[in-house]
């Protein structure tokens, strides 16, 4: 009985460990993730130069999210149909286009479009890749630990394109050598080829991961085929009670992370009188949080638990209204870590409840993709509204309030639905 018990524990212990080569996906996802995140602030910067008014800023993140709504039906299809890590390679070298176009004047909002088009198909690889890999005991843990990449690279990344923006970076000897060829990036010319760089070594971990031979290609290849098939996926995943619930819970929370990175870089300005590249490390205590709040939820809760991450969303939404009301820069980063803390401790069990019901119903890269598509409609809808705020001169303050009491009265009521359904 004892061996018998033993064995079982080990079986337990074996389902529950990360795979084998899990390590090179977190360093490809971090490196890529990391300058995606710098990237934006240098566009922001880069915006600034140019004499863009202050609305055009969240427009940058509109831009590089709209092909993750243009494109989600193929994109699943597309990281289904070859191996994914030779996808994520290719999708980094598309990211490094829209770079070079940047540094050669597109304007900054074109440009992370095409950056954006390389993300777009990148997610769907990247997270079928997690499914693929990883036992459904383990899923919880795996996908923990790639939101504290993600986190941790959001984090890294305000702090790198801070330092990118800084007087002493554009001061140093780096930044002039790239300012000499004269491109119409001026000496933002730099920053950009450094995050050229990491978008190459992403490119090249990516390019190592073993392909673990699953395939699923499309019957039909035409357009119009494949967008009904993406419209019956997207109907399956929203009419399954685990998956419309984690569904819903994640669409609100990443609609409203986008909005939040923006104001909070214009209420850290307004509010603490901070310049840009302070107030993007302020960002960096939000991302803190929510790798302390992810690790938490990957440690202690199961997937079977994962709607008790609900109750962190309504804590997020009643923390925003006091946040909007701190003046010191302190305090201020102790309520923005509170803040991603219960962030990440929502969204990690509730990616994962998706993951595994999408997996389930539909296929790795086609349920992805339909959650790509939702939460990115989501953050598309926020940010248009956040810009027409900044642009009728709406109060930052206001705005945070609004966002707050949205979620916290939209996951209590998703709450609700959840116990009707168990009754």
């Amino acid at each position: 009985m004892h061996a018998t018990s033993s064995d079982a524990h080990s079986l337990c212990a074996a389902r529950s460990a990360l795979p084998r080569g899990f390590g090179l996906v977190i360093g490809a996802q971090f490196a890529s993730a990391l300058a995606d995140n710098a990237l934006l602030i240098v566009a922001i910067a880069l915006l600034a130069q140019q004499g863009w008014p202050p609305w055009w800023a969240p427009l940058l993140k509109f831009g590089f999210m709209a092909a993750y709504v243009l494109l989600a039906p193929w994109v699943g299809p597309l990281a289904d149909a070859f191996a994914k890590g030779r996808v994520m390679a290719a999708m980094n070298l598309v990211k490094m286009l829209g770079l070079a176009l940047l540094a050669l004047g597109l304007h900054p909002v074109a440009a992370l479009a095409v950056v954006g088009l390389g993300a777009a198909a990148y997610a769907p690889a990247k997270y079928g890749l997690i499914t693929e890999m990883a036992a459904p005991d383990a899923l919880v843990k795996a996908n923990g630990w790639i939101e504290i990449s993600v986190v941790s690279a959001a984090l890294l990344g305000a702090v790198l394109g801070g330092a990118l923006v800084s007087p002493l970076w554009l001061a140093s000897g780096t930044a002039d050598f790239w300012d000499g060829l004269d491109l119409p990036a001026d000496k933002l010319t730099g920053s950009l080829a450094a995050l050229l760089v990491i978008y190459a070594v992403s490119s090249l971990l990516n390019a190592g991961i073993v392909d673990g031979g699953r395939r699923q290609r499309s019957a039909a290849h035409d357009p119009a085929t494949l967008l009904r098939e993406f419209r019956a996926a997207n109907c399956k995943l929203w009419r399954d009670h685990e998956g419309g619930l984690s569904l819903a819970a994640t669409t609100l929370f990443w609609g409203v992370g986008a909005t939040l990175q923006f104001a909070v870089l214009r209420w850290a300005g307004e509010a603490l009188a901070l310049p840009l590249s302070q107030a993007a490390y302020l960002q960096a205590a939000v991302a803190v949080g929510v790798i302390g709040g992810a690790a938490a939820a990957g440690r202690w809760l199961a997937l079977h638990q994962a709607r008790h991450g609900l109750w962190a969303g309504v804590a997020l939404g009643l923390l925003m209204p006091l946040v909007a009301q701190v003046s010191e820069v302190a305090t201020a980063a102790v309520m923005l870590a509170l803040v991603g803390a219960v962030g990440g401790a929502m969204v990690v069990p509730l990616n994962a409840l998706l993951q595994h019901r999408g997996a389930t119903l539909l296929s790795a890269g086609r349920s992805v993709a339909v959650q790509g598509f939702n939460e990115n409609l989501s953050v598309l809808a926020m940010l248009a509204a956040y810009a027409s705020c900044e642009a009728t001169g709406v109060p930052v303050r206001w705005t945070l309030s609004g966002l707050g009491i949205l979620v916290a009265i939209t996951i209590a009521a998703l709450i609700r639905l959840a116990s009707r359904q168990r009754a």
